[in-house]
């Protein structure tokens, strides 16, 4: 990633990490960072990963789309490239991705928010996707959908692949604003 999507997302990360009231190394232990990396990434001098990404979204219980809305070109690794296509507003949220697999590729996925859904349209080439036990062979236009609450993965033969990803998160009630009154200041507290 360049410098300056490095620094938008660091700014995503942040703003949502202070509004969720988390310590930097709170929120970096509770995603298995350490504390040192998450600051980097969130002064823009990471690198991070896309499964870093990934355990921060689950961690601020967001979707992944909130921490990448900003970034306009595709992130990738390992042979794997995904880009945001459109962030859904209603509730439940549902966020479509493009999403492209290097031949003999092998993305294993940790488990999203709880009740998350993901469902898959091959585009082209061949793939293997789902839950890690229930494994499905797409073929070109057909649709798989799965738990993504769960470790699933996505797997190439010799061909690229290439998919859309249709995220459903799970309904969320409305959130309601509480102020705590604490040493003569005013908090934000979401119930």
């Amino acid at each position: 990633m360049n410098k300056p999507i490095l620094g938008s997302l660091g700014r995503n990360i942040q703003n949502l990490r202070m509004t969720k009231g988390l310590s930097l190394s709170q929120l970096a232990q509770d995603a298995g960072l350490a504390k040192s990396n998450l600051s980097r990434i969130e002064q823009g001098d990471g690198n991070p990963t896309l499964e870093t990404i990934w355990r921060l979204a689950v961690q601020l219980n967001v979707p992944f789309g909130d921490l990448v809305a900003s970034v306009e070109s595709p992130l990738g690794e390992n042979g794997v490239q995904v880009r945001l296509i459109d962030q859904g507003d209603d509730n439940p949220r549902v966020d479509v991705y493009w999403m492209s697999c290097a031949p003999n590729t092998i993305k294993q996925s940790e488990p999203h928010i709880a009740g998350t859904t993901e469902a898959i349209t091959l585009i082209s080439g061949k793939l293997l996707a789902g839950e890690n036990d229930d494994l499905r062979y797409l073929d070109i236009g057909k649709t798989h959908t799965f738990a993504a609450d769960v470790p699933h993965r996505y797997q190439t033969d010799d061909s690229w692949a290439t998919l859309m990803m249709v995220i459903t998160y799970a309904k969320q009630e409305c959130a309601k604003q509480a102020y705590v009154k604490q040493d003569d200041t005013k908090q934000d507290l979401l119930s």
